[in-house]
């Protein structure tokens, strides 16, 4: 009997048998749970801009999505984290985003949510409120979090743009000397004054226990206190006009990260991983309690790749493909691959980093840079959805008046 008669009749043949069967409407919603707006900081469910869904038997996804705004600046990363967050689902073939704007009162019913939350669970830091503020975490330690922070903020600095740098490993700080920084903080009216760095047409402002401590003494603290030091640097610091903020955390999912969460809820996460599938798990477990408290997960990086000799050959000592993987799982992009390579050690003991020179790893931060600023956390100037929401209210007071 042909193919196409056997399937007439109802029955599924091989090819059916093994695709995925499509997700229901509820599992896509509770997917979409992980998609936060940055600038409200909570995720686009609770917030009510998801509407209807719908799931076709060909695993077709239409995901309405009701903007506070129809001229949001964010209009293009919120499409672009649901479009990855659904078709990282099994048994998705394609996903639709339309995108609609929210009536009156349900802009009313999101501003009062966002006030709510920004009232009972962040406080007020010193943080430039426009400055976009990216953690660099991990599942693990030893997987080159620090030098990737370092390396990345300075070829961001290359582009003219102004980054500051926290070191929030508190126990196992390491920034100082990755940047060939020294000396004490200044105090300044209360508050401590992060030491300078000009890179290129750019600058680093950096905080580090670092610069508090010895480097060879332990810091033997736990729970309260750590979250303490965390705090402090956020608050207690002059931190001036910021493009970005990157914060290295310490490797995990401890005090320091869920405190993070709290203090500020606008934090974006790059995951880093290593090629394994160990470490790929590892670090997913960071991007989980990301998601947990509300965070965004921006994307993912995946340090020591491969390793090329002098002879040309390249050769995968740690194994291949984890960061892909990982990207995928967490429906958010791969950023970039950074190869493993002796100079990037070598830089960092000499306190120089790679992406401040030339040669083939600092044309691969330089990247990192580029689609970072330009396509995963781009820097939206006083212009954001709120923005433009008071800018209404206002009009229609002034109105009238």
């Amino acid at each position: 009997m042909p193919t196409g008669a056997s399937n007439a009749g109802g029955r599924r043949g091989p090819a059916d048998e093994r695709r995925p069967v499509p997700p229901t409407p509820e599992e896509v919603v509770e997917a979409l749970r992980a998609v936060v707006d940055p600038e409200l900081g909570d995720n686009v469910v609770s917030l009510g801009m998801v509407g209807d869904v719908t799931v076709g038997d060909d695993g077709a996804v239409t995901v309405p999505v009701a903007l506070t705004v129809a001229g949001c600046p964010l209009r293009s990363q919120l499409d672009h984290d649901v479009r990855n967050r659904v078709a990282s689902l099994p048994g998705v073939s394609s996903v639709e985003v339309p995108m609609g704007e929210m009536d009156a009162e349900q802009r009313s019913a999101v501003m009062a949510r966002a006030r709510w939350k920004a009232r009972e669970e962040a406080p007020k830091t010193a943080v430039p409120a426009d400055a976009r503020v990216l953690a660099v975490a991990s599942g693990k330690g030893g997987v080159g979090k620090s030098s990737i922070t370092v390396n990345l903020a300075v070829a961001l600095a290359r582009r003219g743009l102004r980054v500051g740098v926290l070191d929030a490993d508190i126990w196992g700080f390491s920034v100082p000397r990755l940047l060939g920084m020294e000396g004490g903080v200044e105090a300044r009216e209360g508050r401590m004054v992060p030491l300078a760095r000009p890179v290129g047409d750019g600058s680093l402002e950096v905080l580090s226990m670092g610069f508090l401590a010895d480097e060879d003494r332990a810091i033997m603290w736990r729970g309260l206190v750590l979250n303490r030091a965390v705090q402090q640097f956020l608050q207690d610091a002059h931190w001036g006009a910021l493009d970005y903020l990157l914060i290295d955390l310490p490797p995990g999912t401890g005090d320091v990260q869920m405190g993070l969460a709290r203090m500020l809820p606008r934090t974006e996460l790059l995951v880093v991983t290593t090629p394994p599938v160990a470490a790929q798990k590892v670090a997913a477990r960071a991007a989980d309690m990301a998601r947990r408290g509300y965070l965004r997960v921006a994307g993912v990086i995946e340090n020591m790749s491969d390793f090329t000799c002098e002879h040309g050959s390249t050769y995968a000592l740690f194994g291949t493909g984890g960061g892909r993987r990982l990207a995928d799982e967490l429906g958010v992009p791969l950023v970039g691959s950074i190869p493993l390579h002796p100079d990037l050690a070598a830089a960092g003991d000499a306190g120089r980093p790679v992406a401040e020179g030339e040669g083939e790893l600092s044309r691969i931060f330089t990247e990192l840079a580029r689609a970072v600023a330009e396509e995963v956390a781009p820097v939206v100037r006083n212009a954001g959805c709120t923005a433009r929401l008071l800018g209404r209210v206002e009009e229609a007071l002034a109105a009238e008046a």
